[in-house]
Protein backbone atom coordinates (compact mmCIF):
# COMPACT_ATOMS: atom_id res chain seq x y z
CA UNK A 1 0.00 0.00 0.00
CA UNK A 2 3.07 2.42 0.94
CA UNK A 3 4.79 1.59 -2.05
CA UNK A 4 1.60 2.42 -4.06
CA UNK A 5 1.30 5.64 -2.59
CA UNK A 6 4.84 6.64 -3.41
CA UNK A 7 4.53 6.06 -6.75
CA UNK A 8 1.37 7.70 -6.92
CA UNK A 9 3.28 10.62 -5.17
CA UNK A 10 6.09 10.56 -7.91
CA UNK A 11 4.09 10.83 -10.66
CA UNK A 12 2.51 13.53 -9.51
CA UNK A 13 5.65 15.52 -8.55
CA UNK A 14 7.00 14.57 -12.02
CA UNK A 15 4.31 15.76 -14.23
CA UNK A 16 4.28 19.21 -11.95
CA UNK A 17 7.91 18.99 -12.60
CA UNK A 18 7.80 18.81 -16.77
CA UNK A 19 4.47 22.03 -17.61
CA UNK A 20 3.16 20.88 -20.85
CA UNK A 21 2.26 23.97 -22.99
CA UNK A 22 6.05 26.15 -22.85
CA UNK A 23 8.15 22.51 -23.13
CA UNK A 24 5.26 22.33 -26.15
CA UNK A 25 6.18 25.17 -27.96
CA UNK A 26 10.08 24.26 -27.19
CA UNK A 27 9.39 21.69 -29.13
CA UNK A 28 7.60 23.45 -31.70
CA UNK A 29 10.72 25.35 -32.41
CA UNK A 30 13.33 22.46 -32.29
CA UNK A 31 10.84 20.78 -35.05
CA UNK A 32 12.04 24.80 -37.09
CA UNK A 33 15.36 23.95 -36.44
CA UNK A 34 15.40 20.35 -37.81
CA UNK A 35 13.38 21.18 -40.29
CA UNK A 36 15.75 23.66 -41.56
CA UNK A 37 18.74 20.79 -41.36
CA UNK A 38 17.33 18.72 -43.83
CA UNK A 39 16.12 21.82 -46.47
CA UNK A 40 20.30 22.64 -45.97
CA UNK A 41 21.11 18.87 -46.98
CA UNK A 42 18.69 19.70 -49.76
CA UNK A 43 20.40 22.93 -51.03
CA UNK A 44 17.38 24.70 -50.22
CA UNK A 45 19.45 27.21 -48.75
CA UNK A 46 17.07 30.06 -48.45
CA UNK A 47 14.42 27.63 -46.71
CA UNK A 48 16.83 26.76 -44.21
CA UNK A 49 17.75 30.19 -43.20
CA UNK A 50 13.85 30.94 -42.84
CA UNK A 51 13.04 28.26 -40.68
CA UNK A 52 15.81 29.47 -38.48
CA UNK A 53 14.14 32.38 -38.25
CA UNK A 54 10.80 31.11 -37.36
CA UNK A 55 12.92 28.78 -34.81
CA UNK A 56 14.24 32.69 -33.06
CA UNK A 57 10.63 33.99 -33.37
CA UNK A 58 9.87 30.80 -31.11
CA UNK A 59 12.34 30.79 -28.73
CA UNK A 60 10.93 34.41 -27.82
CA UNK A 61 8.02 32.69 -26.76
CA UNK A 62 8.54 29.52 -24.64
CA UNK A 63 9.76 31.41 -21.58
CA UNK A 64 7.60 34.49 -21.68
CA UNK A 65 4.76 31.71 -21.87
CA UNK A 66 6.29 29.79 -18.91
CA UNK A 67 6.49 32.87 -16.78
CA UNK A 68 3.41 33.68 -17.76
CA UNK A 69 1.55 30.32 -16.78
CA UNK A 70 3.65 30.30 -13.94
CA UNK A 71 5.33 27.20 -15.22
CA UNK A 72 8.86 27.69 -14.86
CA UNK A 73 11.24 24.17 -14.36
CA UNK A 74 14.38 23.31 -14.26
CA UNK A 75 13.29 20.58 -17.03
CA UNK A 76 11.98 23.64 -19.50
CA UNK A 77 15.56 25.53 -18.70
CA UNK A 78 17.60 22.43 -20.14
CA UNK A 79 15.03 21.22 -22.71
CA UNK A 80 15.61 24.58 -24.25
CA UNK A 81 19.28 24.81 -24.04
CA UNK A 82 19.38 21.54 -25.63
CA UNK A 83 17.07 22.60 -28.26
CA UNK A 84 18.70 26.07 -28.43
CA UNK A 85 22.20 23.72 -29.60
CA UNK A 86 20.19 21.93 -32.65
CA UNK A 87 18.23 24.98 -33.77
CA UNK A 88 20.94 27.77 -33.54
CA UNK A 89 23.94 26.12 -33.36
CA UNK A 90 23.90 22.60 -35.52
CA UNK A 91 21.50 24.22 -38.08
CA UNK A 92 23.10 27.23 -39.10
CA UNK A 93 26.49 25.71 -38.96
CA UNK A 94 25.37 22.55 -41.50
CA UNK A 95 23.83 25.50 -43.39
CA UNK A 96 26.56 27.97 -43.91
CA UNK A 97 29.00 25.04 -44.58
CA UNK A 98 26.79 23.31 -46.79
CA UNK A 99 25.85 26.92 -48.36
CA UNK A 100 29.57 28.64 -48.88
CA UNK A 101 32.51 27.55 -46.52
CA UNK A 102 32.33 23.63 -48.17
CA UNK A 103 34.54 25.01 -50.78
CA UNK A 104 36.97 25.72 -48.26
CA UNK A 105 38.45 22.37 -46.65
CA UNK A 106 39.57 21.69 -43.58
CA UNK A 107 39.14 25.71 -42.54
CA UNK A 108 35.16 26.04 -43.21
CA UNK A 109 34.72 22.33 -41.36
CA UNK A 110 36.55 23.38 -38.21
CA UNK A 111 34.91 26.75 -38.51
CA UNK A 112 31.80 25.82 -38.06
CA UNK A 113 32.53 23.39 -35.13
CA UNK A 114 34.25 25.98 -33.66
CA UNK A 115 30.54 28.07 -33.80
CA UNK A 116 29.48 25.02 -32.85
CA UNK A 117 30.95 24.79 -29.40
CA UNK A 118 31.31 27.75 -28.58
CA UNK A 119 27.48 28.23 -28.86
CA UNK A 120 26.83 25.07 -26.69
CA UNK A 121 29.66 26.57 -24.46
CA UNK A 122 27.56 30.04 -23.78
CA UNK A 123 24.34 28.58 -23.01
CA UNK A 124 26.62 26.38 -20.18
CA UNK A 125 27.65 29.37 -19.13
CA UNK A 126 24.19 30.42 -19.60
CA UNK A 127 22.53 27.98 -17.37
CA UNK A 128 24.95 27.98 -14.39
CA UNK A 129 25.13 31.78 -14.15
CA UNK A 130 23.74 32.68 -10.78
CA UNK A 131 25.12 36.31 -10.77
CA UNK A 132 23.13 37.72 -13.57
CA UNK A 133 19.82 39.69 -12.66
CA UNK A 134 18.26 39.46 -16.14
CA UNK A 135 18.65 42.38 -17.52
CA UNK A 136 21.68 41.55 -19.57
CA UNK A 137 23.35 38.98 -21.71
CA UNK A 138 27.22 37.87 -21.15
CA UNK A 139 28.01 37.30 -24.19
CA UNK A 140 26.13 37.29 -27.77
CA UNK A 141 22.92 35.01 -27.24
CA UNK A 142 23.28 32.35 -29.86
CA UNK A 143 19.88 32.86 -31.44
CA UNK A 144 21.27 36.22 -32.67
CA UNK A 145 23.87 34.77 -33.86
CA UNK A 146 21.89 32.12 -36.08
CA UNK A 147 19.64 34.65 -37.38
CA UNK A 148 22.99 36.72 -38.26
CA UNK A 149 23.80 33.92 -40.60
CA UNK A 150 20.57 33.21 -41.56
CA UNK A 151 20.03 36.95 -42.56
CA UNK A 152 23.21 36.67 -44.76
CA UNK A 153 22.31 33.64 -46.40
CA UNK A 154 18.76 35.54 -47.60
CA UNK A 155 20.74 38.66 -48.85
CA UNK A 156 22.91 37.15 -50.72
CA UNK A 157 19.57 35.70 -52.59
CA UNK A 158 18.73 39.27 -53.43
CA UNK A 159 21.33 41.01 -53.09
CA UNK A 160 21.72 41.88 -57.17
CA UNK A 161 18.12 43.09 -57.04
CA UNK A 162 19.52 46.14 -54.79
CA UNK A 163 22.93 45.93 -55.77
CA UNK A 164 23.24 47.55 -59.24
CA UNK A 165 27.00 47.15 -59.57
CA UNK A 166 27.80 44.31 -61.27
CA UNK A 167 31.15 44.70 -60.27
CA UNK A 168 30.69 44.91 -56.70
CA UNK A 169 28.45 41.86 -57.00
CA UNK A 170 31.79 40.06 -58.50
CA UNK A 171 34.24 40.94 -55.96
CA UNK A 172 31.48 40.00 -53.21
CA UNK A 173 31.24 36.80 -54.90
CA UNK A 174 35.16 36.33 -55.38
CA UNK A 175 35.41 36.85 -51.45
CA UNK A 176 32.57 35.40 -49.91
CA UNK A 177 33.80 32.33 -48.73
CA UNK A 178 36.64 33.89 -46.33
CA UNK A 179 33.61 36.54 -45.74
CA UNK A 180 32.00 33.85 -44.13
CA UNK A 181 34.94 32.24 -42.43
CA UNK A 182 35.59 35.73 -40.54
CA UNK A 183 32.10 36.08 -39.98
CA UNK A 184 31.53 32.92 -38.08
CA UNK A 185 34.67 33.28 -36.13
CA UNK A 186 33.59 36.58 -35.08
CA UNK A 187 30.23 35.78 -33.84
CA UNK A 188 31.65 32.76 -32.19
CA UNK A 189 33.97 34.85 -30.26
CA UNK A 190 31.32 37.43 -29.43
CA UNK A 191 29.26 34.11 -27.81
CA UNK A 192 31.99 33.51 -25.38
CA UNK A 193 33.01 36.72 -24.66
CA UNK A 194 32.08 38.43 -21.95
CA UNK A 195 30.34 41.44 -23.66
CA UNK A 196 27.10 42.84 -22.21
CA UNK A 197 24.05 42.70 -24.52
CA UNK A 198 20.52 43.84 -23.38
CA UNK A 199 17.84 41.10 -22.88
CA UNK A 200 14.70 43.22 -23.20
CA UNK A 201 13.51 40.76 -20.81
CA UNK A 202 12.49 43.36 -17.68
CA UNK A 203 12.48 46.90 -19.27
CA UNK A 204 9.93 49.07 -17.51
CA UNK A 205 9.86 51.29 -20.51
CA UNK A 206 7.80 48.92 -22.78
CA UNK A 207 5.15 48.71 -20.02
CA UNK A 208 5.23 53.13 -19.44
CA UNK A 209 5.05 53.40 -23.51
CA UNK A 210 2.98 50.88 -25.34
CA UNK A 211 1.18 53.24 -27.10
CA UNK A 212 4.78 54.63 -28.68
CA UNK A 213 6.31 51.44 -28.99
CA UNK A 214 3.15 49.98 -30.86
CA UNK A 215 3.54 53.01 -33.59
CA UNK A 216 6.90 52.19 -33.76
CA UNK A 217 6.37 48.55 -34.09
CA UNK A 218 4.00 49.29 -37.14
CA UNK A 219 6.80 51.40 -38.77
CA UNK A 220 9.21 48.93 -38.12
CA UNK A 221 6.95 46.38 -39.64
CA UNK A 222 6.54 48.23 -42.96
CA UNK A 223 10.25 48.73 -43.38
CA UNK A 224 10.45 44.60 -43.54
CA UNK A 225 7.43 44.33 -45.60
CA UNK A 226 9.14 46.73 -47.97
CA UNK A 227 12.45 44.79 -47.85
CA UNK A 228 12.91 41.50 -45.38
CA UNK A 229 15.94 40.09 -46.47
CA UNK A 230 17.34 43.38 -45.91
CA UNK A 231 15.87 44.42 -42.85
CA UNK A 232 16.72 41.81 -41.50
CA UNK A 233 20.15 41.72 -41.87
CA UNK A 234 20.08 45.27 -40.83
CA UNK A 235 18.36 44.97 -37.42
CA UNK A 236 20.93 41.88 -36.54
CA UNK A 237 23.63 43.88 -37.31
CA UNK A 238 22.28 46.49 -35.53
CA UNK A 239 22.05 44.65 -32.23
CA UNK A 240 25.59 42.49 -32.97
CA UNK A 241 27.54 45.37 -33.54
CA UNK A 242 25.81 47.94 -31.39
CA UNK A 243 26.07 45.72 -28.74
CA UNK A 244 30.13 45.46 -29.31
CA UNK A 245 30.04 49.49 -29.75
CA UNK A 246 28.44 50.03 -26.46
CA UNK A 247 30.54 48.06 -24.24
CA UNK A 248 33.47 49.93 -26.04
CA UNK A 249 32.14 53.40 -24.94
CA UNK A 250 31.20 51.85 -21.37
CA UNK A 251 34.91 50.82 -21.09
CA UNK A 252 36.43 54.07 -22.27
CA UNK A 253 34.22 56.53 -20.24
CA UNK A 254 32.48 54.78 -17.42
CA UNK A 255 34.84 52.31 -16.07
CA UNK A 256 36.05 52.54 -12.52
CA UNK A 257 39.24 54.86 -12.57
CA UNK A 258 41.50 54.51 -9.45
CA UNK A 259 41.69 57.77 -6.98
CA UNK A 260 44.52 59.31 -7.30
CA UNK A 261 45.05 59.06 -3.72
CA UNK A 262 44.70 55.85 -2.97
CA UNK A 263 47.54 54.61 -1.50
CA UNK A 264 49.41 51.68 -2.83
CA UNK A 265 49.42 48.08 -0.83
CA UNK A 266 52.85 47.47 -1.76
CA UNK A 267 55.83 48.61 0.95
CA UNK A 268 57.45 52.46 -0.18
CA UNK A 269 61.35 52.67 0.11
CA UNK A 270 62.32 55.34 2.74
CA UNK A 271 64.92 56.93 3.83
CA UNK A 272 66.90 55.13 5.93
CA UNK A 273 68.24 57.95 8.25
CA UNK A 274 71.22 55.83 10.51
CA UNK A 275 72.82 55.48 7.35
Amino acid sequence: MKKRRFKRLYNDETRRAIPLLPNFVTSIGLFFGFFSIMHSFEGNFTKAAILIFFAGFIDGFDGRIARATNSTSAFGKEYDSLCDVICFGVAPAIMVYLWELRSLGKFGFLFCFLYVACGALRLARFNTDTTSDGTKFTGLPIPVAAVTLASMVLLHGSEKDFLNLPQLVAFIELLKGYIMLGIVFFLSFLMVSTLKYPSFKHVDYIKAHPFQLLVLGVLILMLVAYQPELMAFIVTSLFVFGGVLLNIIEFIFFRKKKPVNEVSNEAIPRENHNI
